[in-house]
């Protein structure tokens, strides 16, 4: 368990057995008079507002703010509004939401409801502003007045199953295709959904926002029932023949082959791959042990041995080694200050290539100790994982490496057992760069440009030269043998310990012909089924 989550649990804990005191002292007490050191205890106020006005008003700040937790809370169905909104919103990507109060009954003394009305602008691109009134009725429950929730609040049409979609076209059309011209998103008069089977889950928001965003002469919203059947046209027209469909980087069969080759994981899993000629985003894929939220392309892991594909770049451009330079290989040694370990084995007097193949902690730590204290953050620069991109409809990050703070850290950071971290993406930029020689932007599109925060320069072709031989030899004779069946591929294996040091993440880094690839495993605690996740990709493609 990592420290920040035994914090999370002992403070979790400590407010529990707070919570039950509080509640035990009620409960004996309750018979009497409330004790004087009673009458400062705080309680939990009940959602909404002391007056209709101020109920409405906050409402509609928290509307017009995308704030839909908060104005869900106004509401008197806290959980049904929030996932109303939030879906209403991300579907139509709006770049400003307007709503304002513009009439609001008196409510008698004593009364429980009020009426009232309130306008909605929604300006969902240039010269597109969608505006309209909505009748609501507020409900007082408990002292505090809220908003009754109905889909109506959305739009005065909208019913019970109902929902707002966007689409351009009359008929089905493809919206969104991959790399090949396979389609990806269709827009109809249902509006804008995935194909069927839902290929790209993580990226369906990207997908669906940059078509609202490019929609051309065909731009309208509709009302759809349950099944996506539409019902009515609110807003907007479509276009008899439809737009052409925006390019995506996306390869349907990369994708296809990493969703299989992550779900076949029994725990958690992600796997991005990239072409590494043109820097496209084949695929993004996690398995639902890994949750939805898009950690491959922005969540940050130790990346354990992986990483000694930057301290090779490092030892043969600074150091002056290469494969076949000899080094020593011992079980245990003491570097520095530092008692390192390899997982069960020594190798003695052997090359550099031998030792990245078996993966030799006592290697490459004392290869780091060699090195200046930027020398791996140098490497890291020129592999891409301190650069930085903003690509449309992604947030991405690639890893973060950084100058040793200490000989002792400068050790660890040798096979990434330090302070450094990588994500999957960061991971595959990291191969695509030796497999090509040169510096990749990733890209999501081909017709919108990703922008370049932070650019890098690549290793000397010579050193990347020396780097691929001993990525070769992973897999012919190292660790990574498991990946031998899938064609000539070149890897680095990886196991991060975190937090006690009982956890571990599994990585395998390579690439293949075109293709790079990164395989994360959360808590795999091995890297070898990250190998066979790789290896399972790769062969049907």
């Amino acid at each position: 368990m990592n420290p920040g989550k035994r914090r999370g649990i002992l403070i979790g804990g400590a407010l529990l057995v707070v919570v039950v005191l509080v509640a035990a002292f009620f409960v004996l007490n309750s018979g009497g008079s409330t004790p004087e050191a009673a009458t400062g205890a705080t309680t939990v106020e009940s959602p909404g507002a002391l007056d209709p006005n101020s109920a409405i008003t906050e409402y509609l700040q928290d509307f017009s703010g995308n704030n839909p937790d908060a104005a869900g809370r106004l509401t008197d169905d806290n959980a049904a509004a929030a996932v109303a909104l939030r879906a209403t919103r991300n579907t139509l990507n709006p770049a400003s939401v307007t709503a304002k109060l513009t009439a609001l009954q008196p409510a008698p003394a004593g009364a429980k409801q009020a009426d009232g009305t309130f306008s909605v602008s929604w300006t969902l691109k240039p010269g597109q502003v969608w505006t309209y009134d909505v009748p609501f009725q507020l409900v007082q429950g408990g002292g505090k007045w809220l908003v009754h929730w109905a889909p109506s609040l959305l739009h005065p049409k909208l019913e019970a199953g109902q929902r707002l979609v966007i689409s351009t076209a009359v008929q089905d059309t493809v919206a969104v295709a991959d790399r090949d011209g396979k389609p990806l998103v269709v827009s109809g008069s249902g509006g804008l959904r995935p194909v069927d089977g839902n290929p790209a889950p993580l990226l369906r928001s990207a997908l669906l926002a940059q078509v609202t965003a490019a929609a051309g002469g065909g731009f309208a919203v509709e009302r759809v029932d349950a099944g996506g059947k539409s019902v009515e046209r609110l807003f907007g027209k479509v276009s008899d023949a439809g737009a052409k469909p925006l390019v995506t980087s996306l390869s349907l069969a990369a994708q296809n082959a990493a969703q299989a080759a992550v779900d076949g994981y029994r725990g958690s899993a992600m796997l991005v791959a990239m072409d590494t000629g043109s820097g496209d985003i084949l695929a993004v894929a996690q398995n639902a042990a890994a949750g939805n939220s898009p950690k491959a392309l922005n969540g940050l892991y130790e990346p354990g041995s992986s990483f000694k594909i930057a301290t090779s770049v490092a030892a043969v451009q600074q150091s002056g080694l290469n494969a076949t330079s000899p080094v020593d290989c011992p079980g245990v040694a003491t570097i520095g200050t530092r008692t390192v370990k390899n997982e069960g084995f020594e190798l003695g007097a052997t090359n550099l290539q031998t030792a990245f193949a078996r993966s030799c902690n006592t290697t490459f730590g004392q290869l780091a100790l060699g090195l200046p204290a930027d020398g791996l953050k140098k490497a890291a620069d020129e592999l891409g994982l301190n650069a930085d991109y903003e690509i449309p409809g992604l947030k991405t990050e690639l890893g973060k490496v950084e100058p040793a703070a200490s000989k002792d850290e400068q050790v660890e950071d040798g096979f990434g057992q330090g302070r450094i971290q990588a994500s999957a993406l960061g991971g595959t930029l990291m191969a695509a760069t030796v497999a090509s020689g040169k510096a990749i932007t990733p890209r999501l599109w081909h017709d919108v440009d990703t922008k370049v925060v932070k650019g890098y320069s690549p290793p000397p072709a010579s050193v990347l030269g020396e780097v691929r031989k001993m990525m070769r030899a992973v897999v012919t004779s190292g660790t990574g043998r498991a990946a031998a069946g899938a064609g000539t591929v070149f890897g680095k294996t990886g196991t991060a310990q975190f937090g006690d040091g009982k956890q571990a993440t599994g990585w395998f880094v390579g690439y293949r012909g075109s293709v790079a690839f990164a395989v994360v495993l959360e808590d795999s605690n091995d890297s070898g089924p990250a190998v066979q996740v790789a290896a399972t990709f790769l062969k049907p493609l």
